[in-house]
């Protein structure tokens, strides 16, 4: 029986896509570019996952990755940024700022409160997730929130699970459930870990990870057919 849901943020219970597209629109507006494409778009998003697989191997810390990103990105296409440290700072306030929900998630949490114990899990920035969540009000729904830079820890490292256990308490990891879109943060979390694992997969995208997974849904609201079955497909 699962009693305890571990939530990714971006990408699972809020559409971090969005959040981003809007995010670099802005900024770039701010110094002065208002010619951003969608390809652009699209480029930046590309570079941005291959530095956070980065951190998620510990090959980078999260400020190269933060500004490192926006280095490549303004290099490759050819765009003057005359302070990208001030660029991501306002990034950020923009990400906590602008926040869209997946699939009615904050109904989802509400109607969950109080029949299984749901914390947040998530590698973003203090600054930006502390404040969508409590915009969204989904930091009210949960129990808690563990963020990475707060723990010192990123997902999928053992060590970002194992402060999460030691502040909820003894737990039996076959009724731990951790639901979120990265096969390489938190499904290989969630290995790493002896827990169970949802992939929040709604594009359909295959396994390309050789990870472990428990349950595969294309629709949020399918965690709660999992608990209500017990955990039986």
């Amino acid at each position: 029986m699962i009693k305890i849901v571990l939530w990714d943020v971006d990408g699972t219970l809020l559409d971090f896509s969005k959040s981003e597209q809007n995010g670099i629109r802005l900024c770039l507006e701010e110094i002065g570019f208002h010619d951003c494409t969608e390809a652009m778009l699209k480029h930046y998003e590309e570079i941005n996952r291959v530095y956070w697989e980065a951190l998620e191997r510990g090959e980078l810390s999260k400020r190269e990755v933060l500004l490192g990103r926006f280095e490549t990105f303004f290099r490759e296409e050819g765009i003057a940024c005359p302070d990208i440290p001030a660029f991501n700072d306002s990034y950020q306030e923009k990400l906590g700022e602008y926040f869209f929900e997946n699939e009615n998630s904050v109904q989802l949490c509400r109607k969950l409160h109080g029949r299984v114990a749901q914390y947040a899990v998530t590698n973003g920035t203090v600054e930006a997730q502390r404040s969508k969540l409590k915009g969204s009000r989904l930091g009210e729904l949960l129990d808690g929130v563990f963020i990475s830079d707060e723990i010192g820890v990123e997902k999928p490292q053992i060590g970002f699970f194992e402060h999460v256990f030691s502040v909820i308490g003894p737990v039996d990891r076959r009724e731990v459930l951790i639901v979120g879109d990265s096969l390489t943060s938190d499904m290989r979390g969630g290995n790493n870990a002896g827990i169970l694992c949802c992939w929040y997969n709604p594009h359909h995208k295959k396994n390309t990870a050789n990870v472990r997974l428990d349950y595969e849904i294309s629709h949020l609201w399918d965690v709660e057919k999992l608990l209500e079955s017990g955990g039986e497909q």
